[in-house]
């Protein structure tokens, strides 16, 4: 016999341009309820470590966004959004906001002329406010400066300016006016790659062009780094020069893990370890995802298969439910039980992200699963 009440745990990422995650959840929530309501329903909002990890992980632990007028890429200045949870001493930064290639004009993207120094000056700013955990994504960077900038904000000293081409003339490390409270802080890195630090697949050479580096600026960027590398190897007494995902941001995910004794996660895995969700999802009956569109890539490090994966792995008899813009050639490795589109009728894409009728169109949506669930169980 089921337990009376259905319990549903709702976590959709955003739908770019059309809502955000706990907009889409909501709607999935009302819809849920319309059907069953009796129904308890969770939400948390996701995402992957990318843009909107700060928003979605502040607006799930009830914390406060800030902001701070930082050094940008180029040197000049810009105001960086961060959150902050008290009560669990947690700062939760997206190094793009103080470093991302989206702040640099594209005729003025190279690497030699960029650095990550602002990022290390929102670290310090949420330490000064008493965080001590920090959730940090790096995706989307504009540099490539091995976080020589970020370091260097924090009391490092090299000998040198903070800006990439600045890596060439590191000869020396001090480490004796760094501050004092990094010894008790927890970095928890948000990384999606695997990529070493220097090499054919490394930061130089992977993303090193996108960031505007010529061939010329890549292999000159990757000897570079690669002595800096060993030089910090040897200084720190590190195990292991390079390991998977030190090419991560340009190097910054070497400059965390070497020098800040930085986690490097997966970034749906640290999203949902954050939020907390795992206690709710062993106890769930269903658990509702999703995201704008569910295909082939839903599978490689997606939120909606990272939540799925983590559902079933707690809790082998929850079911796992898709919801999508659009649905098309999903993968069985995806961990979702059934995937559904959310168009209830033929429009043009502009039409179905507008915010009314997404909204309601998964909730209509919802409301159909949860019906069709509730006849289920009623057998």
């Amino acid at each position: 016999m089921f337990k009376q009440n259905l319990r549903v745990v709702v976590a959709i990422d955003s739908l770019k341009g059309s809502l955000t995650s706990l907009e889409a959840g909501k709607a999935a929530r009302d819809g849920i309820l319309s059907a069953s309501p009796k129904s308890e329903v969770k939400i948390f909002p996701l995402a992957d470590g990318g843009e909107g990890t700060c928003r979605a992980i502040i607006a799930g632990l009830g914390g406060k966004l800030k902001s701070a007028q930082v050094t940008d890429p180029l040197g000049g200045k810009v105001m960086a959004e961060f959150g902050e949870v008290p009560d669990k001493k947690l700062a939760v930064i997206e190094m793009a906001n103080a470093a991302g290639l989206p702040l640099v004009p594209e005729d003025k993207r190279n690497p030699l002329n960029t650095t990550t120094y602002g990022v290390g000056e929102l670290i310090k700013i949420a330490i000064a406010d008493g965080c001590r955990n920090f959730v940090i994504g790096i995706g989307g960077s504009a540099t490539n400066d091995c976080g020589l900038g970020m370091l260097t904000a924090l009391g490092y000293k090299f000998g040198v300016g903070i800006f990439g081409r600045d890596l060439e003339k590191i000869s020396a490390i001090d480490d004796s006016n760094v501050l004092p409270e990094l010894r008790d802080c927890k970095f928890r890195i948000a990384c999606d790659v695997t990529n070493p630090l220097t090499g054919a697949n490394g930061c130089s050479a992977i993303y090193g062009p996108q960031k505007g580096a010529t061939p010329e600026i890549v292999q000159t960027m990757d000897g570079w780094i690669k002595n800096f590398g060993a030089l910090s190897a040897d200084f720190l007494k590190l195990k292991k020069n390079s390991v998977a995902g030190d090419g991560a941001a340009g190097g910054l995910g070497f400059a965390f893990r070497s020098y800040l004794r930085g986690e490097l996660l997966p970034g749906v895995e640290l999203v949902l370890d954050a939020l907390d969700i795992a206690q709710d999802l062993k106890s769930a009956d269903v658990v509702i995802t999703g995201e704008g569109r569910l295909d082939s890539q839903t599978a490689q490090g997606k939120a909606p298969s990272g939540v799925a994966k983590l559902a079933k792995k707690l809790n082998p008899k929850i079911l796992t439910v898709g919801l999508g813009g659009s649905v098309a050639d999903i993968s069985d490795d995806a961990g979702l039980d059934a995937a559904f589109a959310i168009l209830r009728s033929p429009m043009t894409l502009a039409d179905a992200m507008k915010k009314e009728i997404a909204t309601k169109n998964i909730s209509e949506t919802a409301a159909q699963i949860t019906r069709l669930i509730e006849a289920v169980r009623a057998r």
